[in-house]
């Protein structure tokens, strides 16, 4: 039984609130990556892009409520949203901010709120050491996969162009 003394429960009259919008972005994002078969699905460059993916999912959803049927038909929206030349850090604080002046107007939990937050701050805060797109041509020669210049990036610069690639495999 839940114990609304410690705080376990976030509804009104002590109904559970479950992250539902954010748990279905999420599980669609997840479905994508695996269908694409870039990365093993235990590597932090699967959990970026998963939860690039998962935020742009979540937060392009305007109407509130993801619907299966729907994931098809916004394939080309996620990819527009991801695409290279998109300013797509900046559409998600936006969008964040939105999401939470909305919540904060109808005075009801956001707990898929909370979860897109602690996705955006670890894609923002988590580095990854990637292979150096910006390397000078001609340098070093590369042997094997793992040789060459590497750089530490920022999550979310490595996890949206593989969102945005496995969107494209799917």
């Amino acid at each position: 039984m839940l114990d609304e003394e410690q705080g376990s429960t976030d509804g009104a009259d002590g109904e559970l609130t479950v992250p539902m919008a954010w748990l279905y972005a999420e599980y669609i994002a997840d479905e994508l990556l695996r269908t694409g078969d870039l990365m093993p699905p235990t590597s932090f460059e699967f959990r970026a892009g998963r939860d690039a993916l998962a935020l742009t999912i979540f937060l392009s959803d305007t109407d509130g409520e993801l619907s299966g049927i729907r994931v098809v038909t916004q394939l080309e929206t996620w990819l527009s949203l991801t695409a290279y030349d998109q300013p797509w850090q900046e559409w998600v604080r936006e969008r964040l901010a939105e999401v939470a002046a909305g919540a904060a107007r109808s005075g009801r939990p956001a707990p898929d709120l909370a979860l897109a937050d602690e996705a955006w701050r670890w894609l923002q805060e988590t580095e990854l050491l990637a292979p150096d797109l910006n390397a000078v041509p001609g340098g070093a020669p590369v042997v094997g996969e793992d040789e060459g210049p590497k750089v530490w990036t920022p999550a979310w610069q490595l996890g949206l162009p593989l969102g945005h690639l496995a969107i494209h495999l799917f």
